[in-house]
């Protein structure tokens, strides 16, 4: 293995052949269709929730952005990279990003979606990143300078955060992480105190949320026992349904991932899920990019009616990173969500696992809503902004140098602002290429566009 010095030259090296002013390039391929290419990935899809993805990408030009993917990694295709490869989000959007309950219970700040992982260009990761900050800003109507200023917070961040992690060492890399109590204590060294009770009540919030919380939410209690409440079309129990012949047997398909997807948990993690016994399915509407894909959420009974268990049954298909960088390693696209969350997130669910179903179609499972909460950007002040730019920056390096080869990476962006500077002003010129995209998107659904099928 090279040592810690000639890696840092190595990755110093690559500017050279890619300068770091360059990662400003963007050029869009003039005969891409932005909308073509997006309504593309409806094929497939449940057809009766198609017109709520489109409602849902209509709602503002950061929603349309989310759901935008598949569009931005294939413009990044023509984009400068030093080849150097970590385990990638794939998409790494603000929104993205948010507390959730560690195994031990405590409240941890990381990455949260990781239904397009696999190792992949790290510059992709941390573009997509800085251009949601830029379009987020530009949705709250803050002025150009703080739309920049959140861009370049969220970059410098990163390249701080490499940096740091370049010389620490291994074991304490991969140990870091942010919980609840570092994020306040920092809003109030700072002296930010509406930011501070902001972030308290979303925290408390986040502490309440488990199976329980979800159950007054969404559940019901009939003749005794649970079940899950009718809310159409974003929670239809199987027993409402009226879908395609696939649907029929839904409940017995989500019955069978349940069982075969212990397999690919801990045994002792096995041993738990032995004890609850499902009781009730329904499909759910999650996200904005995820509407019409296979979503399926379980209601699983323990000891007693009142000792509940909610998973998510999530489908899992093809990444989009596989055009440019090949096919993942795993088999299972449900694997290679699951795996790669685990290799990015410094703790992940108890309960994540993956499977397929008989039907074919690939799935992971994980817990639902437990201690999840992500703060209100709407709600965000140009200073929030560009705050809470720089702790994702931060989260999303530590993520990367879990897998990748932090030396090497901060060896090629320095110290210095060039690189910091160029991403945030490619981060610029993407936020105006998503609005352009997003005014055609609006001039399209104007026309009712057929289904793809």
């Amino acid at each position: 293995m090279q040592s810690v010095e000639e890696r840092g030259a190595a990755g110093k090296a690559l500017r050279k052949n890619v300068p770091r002013s360059s990662q400003a390039d963007f050029l869009r391929d003039p005969s891409l269709d932005p909308v073509d290419l997006l309504l593309s990935q409806e094929k497939g899809r449940i057809r009766s929730l198609i017109p709520v993805r489109r409602q849902r990408m209509s709602e503002s030009a950061f929603a349309f952005y989310r759901a935008g993917a598949l569009l931005m990694a294939t413009d990044l295709a023509s984009t400068p990279r030093t080849g150097l490869l970590v385990q990638c989000s794939g998409d790494a959007h603000v929104s993205n990003f948010g507390w959730y309950g560690s195994p031990e219970r405590d409240l941890v700040f990381d990455a949260n979606d990781f239904d397009e992982t696999m190792l992949a260009a790290w510059e992709w990761d941390l573009k997509r990143l800085v251009a949601s900050f830029v379009i987020a800003s530009q949705d709250n109507g803050f002025k150009k300078k703080h739309q920049r200023s959140a861009a370049s917070s969220a970059s410098t961040a990163y390249r701080d955060a490499m940096n740091r992690f370049a010389s620490m060492s291994v074991l304490d890399t991969w140990y870091a992480h942010v919980n609840a109590d570092d994020m306040l204590k920092q809003l109030e060294s700072e002296g930010r105190s509406k930011a501070q009770h902001r972030a308290k009540k979303a925290v408390g919030k986040a502490s309440s949320k488990d199976s329980s919380h979800v159950l007054g939410k969404i559940g019901e209690k009939v003749n005794g026992h649970w079940r899950i409440a009718d809310d159409p079309p974003f929670v239809v129990p199987i027993r409402s349904m009226d879908f395609p012949e696939e649907f029929k047997n839904a409940d017995v398909v989500v019955q069978s991932v349940v069982g075969r997807y212990r397999d690919s948990v801990r045994p002792a993690i096995r041993s738990l899920i032995a004890k609850f016994e499902v009781k009730d399915v329904a499909l759910k509407v999650v996200g904005v990019g995820s509407v019409g894909t296979r979503c399926f959420i379980a209601l699983l009974e323990g000891n007693t009616p009142d000792d509940v268990l909610f998973l998510q049954i999530k489908q899992a298909e093809s990444s989009v990173l596989e055009n440019e960088f090949g096919m993942s390693v795993q088999p299972y696209h449900g694997q290679r969500v699951v795996e790669g969350q685990r290799l990015m997130q410094a703790s992940s669910d108890i309960m994540l696992g993956w499977t397929e179903a008989a039907t074919g179609h690939e799935y992971y499972v994980r817990q639902l809503k437990d201690m999840k909460a992500s703060p209100k950007l709407e709600n965000f002040d140009p200073d929030d902004m560009t705050k809470y730019a720089r702790v994702c920056g931060a989260v999303l390096a530590h993520a990367h140098a879990r897998s990748g080869d932090p030396v090497m990476i901060a060896g090629y962006i320095g110290s210095g602002d060039v690189f910091a500077d160029a991403v945030a002003e490619f981060g610029v010129a993407y936020a105006a290429q998503n609005a352009e995209d997003y005014r055609a998107f609006l001039d399209r659904m104007k026309e009712d566009p057929p289904i793809v099928t």
